[in-house]
């Protein structure tokens, strides 16, 4: 049962990378900003290109947690390369957070003033504290992995 359950949580994870992968193409065609500009000028606005090397984060995280289904799945759960992809995510969930906050930042900062970025703030305090959350999860989760190895 282990082992179905991990290989449908693997399918599920390769899911969600694809659809946010299509949803980054296809959004920044269809987004209020860039609704006017040519295809070429879509793909290479500052902010759009800075969303694109953030997700490298993200799809890092998401590799690692696949490989952690995989470790799962072959019972290796207090292994060194299981503690290898938890930190990974750990960092990667870190560095996700500061980048978001950027992000907002540079929003709030240059966006129009006939512009109400409410919703884009709101989106980056969610994921913010998802993120949070993860890499504060994770670091529970190492500390016992330190203590069930000794040390």
């Amino acid at each position: 049962m282990k082992k179905i359950l991990t290989i449908f949580f693997q399918v599920v994870i390769v899911f969600i990378g694809i659809v946010v992968l299509a949803a980054m193409i296809r959004f920044p065609l269809i987004e209020g900003r860039a609704t006017n500009l040519d295809l070429l000028s879509i793909y290479t606005d500052s902010f759009i290109i800075y969303g694109y090397l953030t997700s490298m984060a993200f799809f890092v995280a998401l590799y690692q947690v696949f490989k952690l289904l995989g470790y799962i799945r072959q019972n290796k759960i207090f292994s060194l390369n299981f503690a290898k992809s938890l930190k990974i995510i750990k960092y990667c969930a870190i560095i996700l957070s500061i980048l978001i906050a950027m992000a907002g930042m540079y929003i709030k900062i240059f966006h129009a003033m006939n512009d109400d970025p409410a919703g884009f703030f709101a989106i980056c305090i969610v994921a913010i504290s998802i993120s949070i959350i993860i890499a504060s999860v994770i670091t529970v989760f190492e500390k016992t992995f330190l203590t069930r190895v000794g040390h």
